[in-house]
């Protein structure tokens, strides 16, 4: 591997890993600050908020500086917001450094896709944006729950150095290993909104948003699922995650693999009539422990079997726009993270177990598909594999 898509990848590696680590230690944090679970859960839904918000708008004044450049002020904004969450004394300042913490993600993956692709050996492009991806599944196999056990067993601040110390190291691999890249000569704004304005794109990012949100409102409270509804002992919660990491790297190559030769709407389709399953599947069998192992892989897997395809799909929508398309997405995803959390909650709130953020999510998965099958319907070319 070059060592400039390795920065890449610890890159996404860190973000994964920030992003990620709240859903295991949310128990955790509420303890510490006083407050409620369903309240914590709006830490999650802060960072992703974060990302809505800065992956458009840095992608945007990306082209003003050179890509090296870029990538170095956003890890660096990174780590300094990370860093100021090991020290927020109390919820109302760790809810405002999570949303600063999140305004670089999406820009440093729209812009670290298009850097791969550039750095790639001619025929590999997919290959090399591929390794910045699996940073991202490999913060969920190891990075989150090392984060979640020192959460549990040292405090919950200890997962925030974690993240930092990652993006301090990502900062010095950026600045050692990438090397010089001219700046783009993108097309002008105009034309870079005009993606916005065609039908394909809303429907697209509305599967997204809302079809993913069904798996983060799994996702985002399953450490109070596995120890208040399964029975699980809050020591065994970081190697459950690392089980729901191993199923998002699996379902990660499964979905690459599957997008190569497959239509890539048919696929969302059906990955997220099987997200819908697995979710009912984990409301009905939350007291059974085997199962819930085997619905935490199923489910990490099903959410990364769709990031192919739907990329894919959002891609062959925006010539001319890629990058800002490849971060629109990502804020997509996370608007999903935040949807997820705060809709998960609600039922929590009103005094229903913690088995119940389940149903609103199959709920939510069902809306997605229905906006994929709407896209289905029309037959356009986004809606067919490019091979």
């Amino acid at each position: 591997m070059k060592k400039s898509l390795l920065a890449l990848m610890l890159g996404g590696f860190g973000i994964g890993t920030t992003e990620f680590v709240m859903m295991g230690i949310l128990p955790d944090i509420a303890h510490s600050l006083g407050i409620s679970i369903p309240q914590a859960g709006h830490l999650i839904s802060a960072y992703a908020l974060g990302v809505v918000v800065g992956a458009p708008l840095l992608v945007m004044t990306a082209h003003r500086f050179t890509p090296k450049t870029i990538l170095m002020a956003l890890m660096l904004m990174f780590t300094v917001f990370n860093g100021l969450c090991i020290i927020a004394p109390d919820y109302n300042s760790l809810f405002l450094f999570r949303f600063l913490s999140g305004l670089p993600h999406g820009a440093f993956f729209g812009v670290g896709a298009v850097v791969a692709q550039r750095l790639a050996d001619k025929g590999k492009e997919a290959q090399a944006m591929s390794m910045m991806y699996l940073g991202l599944t490999l913060a969920n196999l190891l990075g989150v729950p090392l984060g979640t056990f020192l959460g549990h067993n040292v405090s919950w601040r200890y997962a925030f150095i974690l993240v930092a110390a990652t993006g301090a190291l990502t900062w010095l691999s950026l600045r050692l290993w990438m090397p010089f890249l001219p700046k783009d000569n993108p097309h002008n704004l105009r034309t870079q909104l005009g993606f916005f304005c065609r039908k394909e794109a809303w429907l697209i990012m509305w599967a997204t948003a809302i079809g993913t949100g069904g798996f983060f409102c799994w996702y985002s409270y399953i450490a109070p699922l596995l120890t208040e509804e399964s029975g699980f002992s809050p020591s065994n919660v970081p190697y459950i995650m690392a089980l729901a990491g191993a199923g998002m790297c699996i379902g990660n190559l499964i979905g690459g693999k599957l997008a190569d030769h497959y239509p890539h709407a048919k696929l969302c389709a059906l990955f997220l009539a099987g997200m819908m399953v697995s979710l009912l599947s984990a409301y009905l069998l939350a007291e059974y422990r085997a199962a819930m192992l085997i619905s935490t892989l199923i489910t990490g897997a099903l959410v990364m079997m769709l990031s192919a395809p739907i990329q894919m799909l959002m891609i062959q929508t925006a010539k001319g726009a890629e990058t800002l398309a490849s971060a629109a997405l990502q804020a997509c995803f996370n608007i999903g993270n935040a949807l997820g959390a705060f809709l998960g909650g609600l039922p929590l709130v009103m005094g229903y177990s913690y088995a119940s953020p389940q149903l609103v999510g199959m709920v939510m998965a069902a809306l997605g598909l229905m906006s994929i099958a709407i896209l289905l319907r029309q037959n356009q070319p986004p809606t067919s594999s490019s091979r």
